[in-house]
């Protein structure tokens, strides 16, 4: 039998300075703040908030979040739905269009264990496959979805949003939700426009819409220039990572989640190597030229990522280099890949390890 031992990758108490690298580790002052600050700006606002878990996958975060005042949950896909359904979780919206019939057979068991869940549909043929499938049973909420700008999914105009709302309405087994949308950053009065537009027909139609739900972490400060929206939902602000950071949305102070990596070669004098590649920091640039912003060598640059190495340019560095067997602290571009990337996340204050949360709702992608 292979020996497992490294699968116990940290106790209460441990310093994380001695962890076994690489390993995500959450500050958990920073998480706490980040929830804090967040529910705050809702709440002064009047709006309900629904925290995307795609970001952590791990329901002990999700009922901090709720805790503090959050509305329900948002889940992208039927198999993490799932995961914090049978952790408690009962208000859960499914923000991806659900085809294919073993999703539809699996999405009739969640509706019919939980008593608020909700998904979103942007065309007739997702509409017309839950209708078929949910006929006869418990009824499903149905939110249209809309394209204000975002460029991904979603209905084009009003009018088609009024006409798939009538659709959902009048089908056998669904029950018309809402609207929701998923926009670009700061593009907020379009996004109003479009709500305002599209409430104002299906008043006309004798549709009630009770949720409009807007969307997105790098929109979260401006979701008070949506009258029209009741919710919001954001995902990332909870660890925040160097895309927020260069949104302006936090600082690096801010960032509870660092990939903790070692110093494994330093093959000449301008580059240094770390045991980080690909597997354990995203190769999603989010717009950056390289792959995560070290702490303390701000001119270090991880310039390429294979499976098991991370390569860094240290040609720019004008003090102190690292060197072999340090640890570094690094900012991930986009905190919700890495937590994909691990079965586990590490919990510290100051340094010392507070707890291991296994991340329940990891490679559940469909």
């Amino acid at each position: 039998m292979p020996d497992r031992s490294f699968a116990v990758v940290a106790r209460a108490g441990d310093r994380i300075a001695d962890l076994s690298t690489p390993r995500p580790v959450i500050d958990e002052d920073r998480l706490a703040a980040n929830i804090a600050r967040v529910q705050s700006y809702m709440d002064e606002h009047g709006l309900n908030f629904r925290p995307h878990i795609k970001t952590h996958k791990i329901p002990a975060l999700a009922v901090a979040q709720v805790a503090a005042g959050a509305k329900g949950i948002n889940c992208q896909k039927v198999t993490e739905a799932e995961v914090f359904a049978a952790a408690g979780f009962n208000d859960i919206l499914i923000t991806f269009n659900i085809l294919g019939q073993q999703k539809l057979e699996r999405l009739a068991r969640l509706n019919a264990r939980i008593s608020a869940l909700k998904v979103v549909a942007d065309s007739e043929v997702t509409v017309d496959g839950l209708a078929a499938h949910f006929s006869g049973h418990k009824p499903l909420t149905v939110l249209v979805e809309c394209d204000t700008g975002g460029g991904r999914c979603g209905v084009q105009t009003p009018d088609e949003a009024a006409s798939l709302a009538r659709r959902i309405a009048a089908a056998d087994g669904l029950t018309f939700g809402g609207i929701v949308t998923y926009p670009k950053p700061q593009s907020a009065a379009a996004v109003e426009a479009f709500a305002a537009e599209t409430l104002d027909r299906l008043q006309s139609d004798g549709i009630a819409c009770p949720i409009v739900s807007n969307g997105g972490t790098p929109s979260l400060f401006e979701a008070h220039l949506v009258p029209s929206a009741t919710e919001h939902r954001a995902g990332t602000y909870i660890y925040n990572d160097r895309q927020m950071v260069r949104m302006g949305h936090c600082t690096e102070d801010d960032c509870a989640m660092h990939v903790l990596a070692t110093v494994v070669s330093r093959p000449t004098a301008d580059r240094a190597v770390i045991d980080a590649g690909s597997k354990a920091l995203t190769s999603d640039l989010q717009g950056f030229s390289d792959y995560g912003l070290i702490v303390g060598y701000p001119q270090a640059r991880i310039t390429s990522l294979s499976e098991e190495h991370g390569v860094i340019d240290l040609s720019n560095c004008t003090g102190p280099r690292p060197q072999i067997g340090e640890k570094l602290f690094i900012i991930p571009n986009h905190t919700c890949v890495v937590s994909n990337l691990f079965d586990t996340m590490v919990f510290h204050r100051g340094g010392i390890v507070t707890r291991v949360e296994d991340v329940a709702a990891r490679g559940l992608v469909w």
